[in-house]
């Protein structure tokens, strides 16, 4: 029977830090996963919405601590010098949905990169930004002719237009 507590007591702590390593490895703060957009961790979730902006969204985790509800973006690859505009957006998106759906405005986000992650403060001039940004995104949806909005080659070969584009880098 002693043997039996033991080898259960080994097994536990053996669990125990195999999922403290995988909330480490996907750049999760301490506290209760409440909501995940990846298998690994359980069945996917319905999207977040926001009717008013017409703004869809899921986010890869949601992590309530404290009363707060933080949520975490995971990209891959190792992490540039400071996040990218593109990133810090659609951080703060989920940022806003958060704040519809679940009626708490969450203080920051982080955004994860395989080497290195970075806390993101949800302040009100970037949600200003944010809705100024998709408030021109709508704008620019009916129009025909909207110009291409960066010069990176490599953004235009991944991009699902660029065979309709006539303003492809690529």
């Amino acid at each position: 029977m002693l043997y039996l507590a033991l080898a259960l007591l080994i097994f536990a702590i053996f669990l125990f830090r195999q999922s403290s390593t995988q909330r480490k490895e996907a750049g999760l703060p301490g506290g209760r996963i409440i909501y995940t957009d990846t298998r690994g961790w359980g069945k996917v979730e319905k999207p977040l919405f926001y009717t008013a902006m017409e703004l869809t969204g899921k986010p890869d985790y949601l992590v309530q601590q404290n009363g707060k509800i933080i949520p975490v973006e995971v990209k891959s690859g190792r992490a540039p010098e400071a996040p990218y505009d593109s990133h810090i957006y659609q951080l703060a998106a989920y940022c806003l949905l958060v704040e519809k759906t679940y009626h708490t405005r969450p203080p920051y986000g982080i955004i994860h990169y395989e080497n290195r992650d970075f806390a993101v403060d949800y302040t009100r001039e970037l949600e200003e930004s944010l809705i100024d940004l998709l408030v021109e995104m709508k704008r620019d949806e009916h129009k025909k002719d909207v110009p291409r909005s960066h010069e990176q080659a490599g953004r235009c070969a991944k991009c699902g237009f660029r065979n309709h584009c006539d303003q492809s880098l690529a």
